[in-house]
């Protein structure tokens, strides 16, 4: 039987369906919210969703996906592979210019790849891992040379995770302490325009963008409003047009939905499929005992966070992969809740009742009421757990000081195993500064050899095996805490179109969208 929210998501798809939009056309200024605040807009140095949602509109990356994953041209119009599939060669837009109005060249794809991204942005290094070398033939060619064929290289390449940055304002300098942070400067259909801190980010519309008559909107306002309750007012009274995922807490969502002129769609998450983790610090304290984080999963009730926190928007998952992910391995015990066995754990490892501190994801209220159920669920087995809340600045400086024992994260699985889900468990990702990363600290040298090998293995039914195993030897060890895959529905206007295009849904959504009115 569906759900009340399953029967609003199904009206609403109706909706879109039988609506036949008119040509597109221009003008208007676009409002929607962001929540939390980004910490800052400089894709690829940070990947919060919140900065991906508002700078997704600025940078772009060489491709771009639809709904299916299928690879489309952003920055690069065209590619191919050599037959032993390891030298791939990109054809470049000509005419792109920077929003500074220097023109985008060969030469900011090599840096941006092989100097910005190795430094700083762990999720593009598990490609670079594969890459031998990265060359530019002229100003509109570049040549990726890999050491081995990699399957999902082409999964690559969008513009939150290989994010092209300007080579003329960064090369030299301190990255974290450029200048141009403050303005940041892309090829994206939209040109960074003003920032009121804790009011509102203001994007105007780039008038020189390579695409004939795009983007059809004016520009978009982001507008930060701290308070849950008072987003769901701003856009019932007609001050926001969009209410992007995650913009809205759970439970206002049933009755959003059914306001007139509404329209909603899960659609713009095929490539991200968010996952949602309690890092556990393996280095040190209780929660360097697997029995302790065995004993965690144990304690969490997560089928009550799904189906009343969430409002059954989401599955339980079964272990480190998610059940839309490739490979995953459905044969695994599930980590049901049972309190006892928790308890049984604990004992066994002899547990003196050490504080525990847990680090909520300061996300909104849906989030803030997981932590507290999190921090009853521990209580009830006998976890001495305390609670430390902070800000999203605070949140990722914590973690990436490695400055907590446990701490809610959502992470992208990005489309395969080698570029979303591997990043968690590497050895060789953990790097003190991100979170973004092994923030967990976990080592199993077999658990490096079959994400490895798995990675470059062909064909893919010994992918399969190889993924199968290691998914094994992580549902023993419990290196994080697995709570969900995060269902994100986002809302708008129905006289909004042509929103949600692809696979990372707004992120890049505005450069097609324009307004029927």
């Amino acid at each position: 039987m569906k759900t009340p929210l399953a029967m609003a998501i199904a009206a609403a798809a109706l909706t879109l369906s039988t609506a036949q939009a008119d040509e597109p056309r221009h003008g208007g200024t676009l409002n929607t919210v962001i929540q939390p605040e980004p910490p800052g807009l400089v894709l690829g140095m940070i990947q919060n969703d919140p900065t991906r949602k508002v700078a997704g509109n600025i940078y772009e990356g060489l491709l771009s996906y639809s709904t299916d994953l299928e690879p489309r041209p952003q920055l690069a119009e065209s590619w191919e592979v050599d037959d032993d599939g390891l030298v791939w060669t990109f054809q470049l837009r000509e005419g792109v210019t920077w929003h500074d109005g220097e023109p985008f060249t060969a030469e900011d794809v090599v840096f941006s790849a092989d100097v910005f991204h190795r430094d700083l942005n762990p999720s593009a290094r598990a490609v670079l891992d594969h890459i031998e070398s990265i060359e530019a033939d002229g100003d509109h060619t570049v040549v990726f040379t890999l050491k081995q064929p990699f399957g999902p290289f082409l999964l690559s390449f969008e513009a939150g995770t290989f994010t092209m940055v300007p080579k003329h304002l960064y090369e030299g300098t301190d990255f974290r302490d450029n200048e141009h942070n403050d303005h940041p400067i892309g090829t994206g259909p939209f040109k960074f325009e003003n920032w009121d801190r804790g009011t509102v980010i203001e994007l105007v519309r780039n008038d020189d963008y390579y695409v004939d008559d795009l983007p059809y909107l004016d520009g978009i306002n982001w507008h930060v409003i701290p308070d849950g309750a008072s987003r769901a007012v701003a856009y019932e009274n007609g001050t926001v047009d969009v209410l992007p995922n995650g913009t809205v807490e759970n439970f206002d969502i049933p009755r959003l939905a059914e306001l007139d002129n509404t329209c909603m769609t899960e659609e713009g998450h095929e490539y991200f499929s968010p996952f949602a983790m309690l890092w556990m610090n393996n280095r040190e304290g209780p929660t360097e005992d697997k029995r302790f984080r065995q004993a965690v999963m144990y304690a969490m009730d997560r089928e009550f966070a799904r189906d009343v926190l969430w409002n059954e928007l989401g599955n339980v998952p079964l272990s480190s992969f998610g059940s839309n992910a490739r490979f995953h391995h459905d044969g695994l015990d599930p980590y049901d809740h049972d309190p006892d066995r928790a308890r049984e754990l604990l004992d066994e490892m002899g547990y003196d009742g050490e504080e525990v501190r847990l680090l909520p994801l300061p996300y909104g209220e849906t989030w803030t009421r997981w932590a507290e159920a999190v921090q009853q669920n521990l209580r009830e087995v006998g976890i001495n757990v305390r609670t430390q809340s902070t800000d999203v600045g605070g949140w990722n400086q914590r973690l990436g000081d490695w400055d907590y024992d446990l701490a809610f994260t959502f992470l992208y699985q990005y489309g395969d195993p080698a570029l979303g889900i591997s990043r968690t468990y590497l050895s060789t990702n953990i790097e003190r500064g991100s979170p973004w990363n092994n923030v967990g600290g976990y080592e199993n040298e077999r658990v490096d050899e079959l994400f490895n090998e798995a990675a470059t293995a062909f064909p893919d039914e010994e992918r399969e095996a190889l993924y199968h195993e290691v998914q094994e030897i992580l549902h023993e060890d419990v290196p994080v805490g697995w709570l969900m895959e995060l269902g994100f529905p986002t809302l708008y206007r129905c006289d909004v179109k042509d929103l949600v295009t692809s696979g990372v849904g707004v992120n890049d959504g505005f450069k097609d969208a324009w307004l029927d009115r």
